[in-house]
């Protein structure tokens, strides 16, 4: 740890005296003498310079001379392809907005890799460069399809931002045929219009092997299937029952009636609730959540493989969690009928929404009842329910609950939080993996209960904390970009809506996504409001979360899932134990800006992930479908063609060579197409009929093609 405080801050040193206005280019032995390095500590000024030149964050010129990108015009980014060929780069700092890479100037850069580049041209708002240099390879591997070719083989990527195919010599193959799924590094990249080379280090399995298109998925994110050693015997040392005879200043709640309300298949249970009606009318809300930090102690391998994961990752078939099952499914879930330690936040709450008081506290809790969101749901919404006699000790709970979930989220929509109204879809695999059925996922009462409990609990936390001025992680969502605002207000005017302005208030929002509910554009409208917003992502500065219409907003209730909320929780108990003094302070503070970044780049990770999966999942749902005819709704208009979202959620596209009956012009301006002799017109939102006419594996995408408007007769 002292050798990494030592580079660190002579990384730091440099860094300020090179970005200094007075500093004029010099070489390192110049630097070196000015900062005066000893002697003793010329190995770690020689390995700060390395590290930053290879980061980017410092060019050394052809002479010599030690300059920042900044003072040669120079951008540091991260390249992000197209299948097209060309791409963008999206800056570290010092730029607004993406740059466009013109295929000619990618110069041999991959999907993924930090690049420095050169800005050569600005057309319109949008400036153009060319890549002059990679600094770090962005993809550690890439895994595709294989297909043989008489004495060599190529390998299509499974990820589509990669525009080539990569060349395999014959002994570099590992006997591979085609149809192979494989992982391949690679070992030459793209130059002068070649493909980029590589070598097979892995066969998954072929594509038509059970388990081998998810597989391939991990392989491809590089998630991790297991944990190692170190772990796992790190784990046998805990207990599979908690010592209630240590259990020290923890609050005992073991009498307060209190459920966890989850999904009918989940597991890993880290949140649970209870609920008074005080004598003065107000609600006693307690929201408890597994207390995970108890058992992942910081630096530990436990914890270094946690903040390696950052979250769990949901597939469409298993979950890779972020800590081994016997913590996450075991010791730390929120069990019924056994004692769990746990973190408990008991807030009083008025009749208008307000958080009047609330205490943070360790505490041991003993869940009652393990509900599901359908029981609690038709326990409240009807009269007849079955399950009446079963949980009828529990009725005025949920009553109570549903009372207090009313007030919260009148609270919410009052000042201005932004509610999307989309269907997600839950995906129905059989024992062999094969999608039998696409179901959307139900939002009912019971659902809003646990979410607005949740809601006000990661509120009244990261308020407090906000204002005690500790080191923390934050959950920001900052406000959207003006230009793209002016976009969605020209975009909305087209359905008769308004949005005052360039307004960046979430009210103005809120107010068209209501207007526009239960209306046939409504997803359309839906799905373009949340695509003008920003991603929400952890950071270490409170920003604010502009969606929930929120002053302070973090991660406190899931920390068997998520890094950033087992973070908080070290924070809150190190606060509580009086152990914030001001060397942790500091340490905390540098580690939690860390956190915040990993932990967001994780979650974007996990995203894409889960998102892949459903997908093919998809794709293979409908592949038996060809030849179908559809309902569905236009949700993109593209230059190369027409996203039809159908009601089950599946996607596909309809490719301007199918459209045979017209020659169709696209109107980007208003997001549609327009027959040039016909004048049929396809727009965003439109309701139309369509064939399905492929169903691609290898590609991951489903082709249709129309067959009338639902308006035509």
């Amino acid at each position: 740890m002292d050798n990494d405080y030592a580079f660190e801050e002579r990384k730091n040193k440099i860094l300020g005296f090179i970005n200094d206005e007075r500093y004029t280019p010099m070489r390192k032995s110049d630097i070196a003498l000015i900062l005066e390095v000893p002697s003793r500590d010329m190995f770690i000024f020689e390995e700060a310079i390395d590290r930053l030149e290879k980061s980017g964050e410092i060019i050394i010129t052809k002479k010599g001379k030690i300059m920042t990108p900044e003072q040669l015009n120079i951008i540091s980014g991260v390249f992000t392809s197209n299948a097209s060929g060309f791409g963008f780069v999206i800056p570290d700092k010092g730029a607004d907005g993406d740059i466009f890479i013109p295929a000619f100037a990618v110069n041999g850069a991959m999907h993924k890799d930090k690049v420095l580049c050169r800005i050569i041209n600005t057309i319109g708002k949008r400036p153009e460069g060319e890549i002059i240099k990679v600094v770090e390879k962005g993809m550690n591997i890439i895994v595709g399809t294989f297909e043989r070719v008489k004495g060599f083989g190529f390998v299509t990527p499974d990820d589509k931002k990669i525009p080539q195919d990569i060349f395999i010599s014959k002994e570099h193959s590992r006997g591979a045929v085609s149809g192979h799924k494989v992982v391949v590094k690679i070992i030459k990249t793209p130059k002068d219009g070649k493909s980029p080379e590589g070598i097979i280090t892995e066969i998954i399995g072929h594509i038509n092997d059970p388990g081998v298109d998810i597989l391939s998925v991990i392989k491809q994110f590089e998630l991790p299937l297991d944990f190692p050693d170190d772990v796992y015997k790190e784990i046998e040392k805990i207990d599979d029952e908690i010592d209630c005879g240590s259990l020290g200043e923890r609050r005992d709640l073991r009498d307060i009636l209190m459920v966890t309300i989850d999904g009918e298949d989940a597991k890993d249970l880290d949140d649970a609730v209870s609920i008074q009606i005080l004598p003065n009318g107000n609600f006693k809300l307690g929201v408890h959540i597994a207390d995970v930090s108890e058992y992942v102690k910081e630096n530990s391998p436990l914890d270094k493989e946690a903040i390696k994961r950052g979250t769990s990752v949901y597939l469409v078939d298993r979950v890779i969690p972020m800590l081994p099952h016997k913590l996450s499914n075991g010791i730390c879930s929120l069990n019924a009928g056994v004692d769990r330690l746990a973190l408990s936040c008991i807030m009083e709450i008025d009749k208008c929404g307000k958080v009047v008081s609330h205490e943070v506290c360790p505490s041991v809790i003993r869940i009652d009842k393990r509900m599901s969101y359908t029981i609690v749901n038709d326990l409240l919404t009807n009269e007849k329910s079955e399950y009446f006699t079963e949980y009828e000790d529990f009725i005025q709970m949920f009553k109570n609950l549903e009372g207090l979930r009313n007030v919260l989220l009148d609270k919410r929509v009052k000042r201005g939080a932004v509610e999307f109204d989309f269907t997600e879809a839950k995906i129905i695999l059989d024992k062999e993996g094969k999608p039998v059925d696409i179901k959307p996922y139900e939002r009912n009462v019971a659902t809003s209960i646990i979410e607005e409990c949740m809601l006000v609990c990661n509120e009244t936390i990261a308020e407090q904390f906000y204002w005690l001025e500790t080191p923390f992680v934050f959950r920001s969502h900052s406000e959207p970009d003006s230009e793209k605002v002016q976009k969605l207000s020209e975009f909305v005017a087209k359905f008769g809506y308004k949005i005052k302005g360039s307004s960046t208030h979430p009210k103005s929002f809120q107010k068209v996504l209501a207007e526009a509910k239960d209306t046939p554009e409504d997803i359309i409208i839906n799905r373009v409001v949340l695509r003008s917003l920003k991603q929400a992502r952890y950071t270490s500065e409170n920003e604010g979360h502009f969606g929930l219409a929120a002053k302070y907003y973090c991660h406190f209730t899931s920390p068997i899932r998520r890094y950033p909320d087992l973070e908080i929780h070290r924070i809150i108990k190190e606060y509580l134990r009086g152990n914030l003094n001001e060397k942790r302070t500091i340490s905390l503070s540098k580690k939690v800006t860390e956190i915040a970044r990993i932990s967001s780049a994780r979650e974007r990770v996990a995203e894409d992930a889960e998102r892949e999966t459903d997908n093919l999942k998809k794709v293979e749902f409908m592949a038996d479908k060809v030849g179908q005819v559809f309902d569905g709704i236009i949700s993109g208009v593209t230059n190369w063609g027409i996203y039809v979202e159908l009601p089950n959620t599946v996607e596909g596209l309809v490719s301007l060579k199918d459209m045979e009956d017209d020659y169709y012009i696209y109107d980007e301006d208003n997001l549609r197409y327009i027959g040039e002799h016909t004048h049929k017109v396809y727009s965003l939102g439109d309701r139309v009929k369509v064939k399905l006419v492929r169903a691609d594996l290898y590609e991951r995408n489903l082709n249709f093609k129309f067959e009338e408007k639902e308006d035509e007769n």
